[in-house]
């Protein structure tokens, strides 16, 4: 049931993979490590669609681990001397210098500090996929909290914030930034919008079994529901040829986990991968600048932003400690950067699962990848 390859160190991650699409626990994923330069796992199997198998080339939307694309495009923009992480937003994107948001620093907005991690106005989907348009309602936006002062998860409009930052910087959108500046030279497969010729290679996304959240029974103030319901993605909409196409740099982008990983490597190597160099060790250590440690304001648990990533918290247990960034997507994609393992682990899947920052079966992709290495 599992194609691909593996060294023979990393035969555990195929098992695990195996023992999952045989039991149901996965319908269709990949899995996939590198360290030390070298592609050590690239492992796939199941469906991506009812009766269509997942192939070496299936790509699907990995939720909020697109979050990390994002934040690697700032970097690299960063990196070139366009983009000074401390500087005010307001220097890149003049119009969100109203209602007291003019001293919010583009640091604060890569570590979910920014103040505004949603928009108060009613948002639909099409709103959402025309980034200006959306991005206009988000420099209006009077600050939720005191920005700096605690995270508080951009979930949906993360990408709006750093498209808009980046698009001043550069004059180009942060999607075209990352196709052509990180992922075509790293040979990336992974889209911030996907292509019309690799739409028949986008899997299916299958709701979770079951959630604990009773949205109902929160309070309408609630920051959760504010920002994870405005607007409410379902299913229908994200399987979408429109959705697809959209360049959402939040939650909509689409890869498999060979994709994710080559990207995220150049992080946990050094800034450099297969020759091509696009971060310095400067622009690295500013990802381990702690923006935020505490309770989330929309996610209600403790975590630890640094600069465009999470860092090692206790909310994700599996996450190794050390020089370690990594993030997850709603339902259990995942991408960890161990800069002192030099390597890169990712995890995609289409069947979702109860899964905000951790989940038992996303931690122990982890885990297993982890104890394999250790072996080595």
């Amino acid at each position: 049931m599992v194609d691909g390859e593996c060294t023979d160190a990393f035969e555990p991650l195929r098992d695990l993979l195996a023992g999952n699409l045989a039991d149901g626990t996965d319908v269709g994923a990949a899995v996939a490590v590198v360290h030390d330069g070298e592609l050590v796992a690239d492992l796939w199997g199941g469906q991506a669609r009812p009766g269509v198998p997942w192939t070496r080339d299936t790509i699907v939307q990995v939720w909020s681990v697109t979050k990390t694309m994002a934040a690697l495009t700032a970097l690299v923009v960063a990196d070139r001397g366009q983009l000074d992480l401390d500087a005010p937003v307001a220097d890149y994107w003049p119009a969100f210098a109203v209602a007291g948001k003019d001293d919010v620093r583009v640091r604060h907005v890569l570590g979910h500090t920014g103040g505004v991690p949603g928009w108060s106005r009613p948002v639909a989907v099409d709103d959402l996929l025309d980034l200006e348009l959306s991005e206009g309602w988000l420099a209006q936006e009077a600050p939720w909290y005191e920005p700096g002062s605690a995270p508080a998860y951009q979930i949906l409009n993360h990408g709006h914030l750093l498209d808009a930052i980046v698009r001043g910087a550069t004059g180009r959108p942060l999607a075209e930034v990352f196709h052509d500046d990180v992922a075509g030279p790293l040979g990336a497969d992974f889209f911030l919008g996907v292509p019309d010729d690799r739409l028949d290679d986008v899997a299916d996304l299958r709701s979770p079994p079951s959630t604990s959240v009773d949205y109902a029974a929160l309070s309408p103030d609630s920051f959760l529901l504010r920002t994870i319901a405005n607007p409410f993605l379902t299913m229908k909409v994200c399987n979408g040829d429109a959705w697809r196409r959209g360049a959402v740099g939040a939650a909509g982008g689409h890869g498999n986990a060979r994709g994710v990983a080559r990207a995220q490597a150049v992080v946990s190597h050094g800034g450099a991968l297969d020759g091509t160099r696009l971060l310095g060790a400067d622009t690295i250590d500013r990802i381990f600048d702690v923006q935020a440690d505490g309770t989330d304001l929309v996610l209600g648990i403790p975590l630890v932003f640094g600069t465009g990533y999470g860092l090692p918290t206790p909310s994700a247990p599996a996450i190794p400690t050390g020089r370690a960034c990594w993030w997850t997507g709603y339902g259990g994609a995942v991408v960890v950067n161990d800069l002192d393992r030099r390597t890169t682990i990712a995890y995609t899947p289409n069947q979702l699962v109860e899964h905000m920052v951790s989940s038992p079966r996303t931690d122990a992709y982890v885990s297993t990848a982890l104890a394999c290495l250790d072996s080595l």
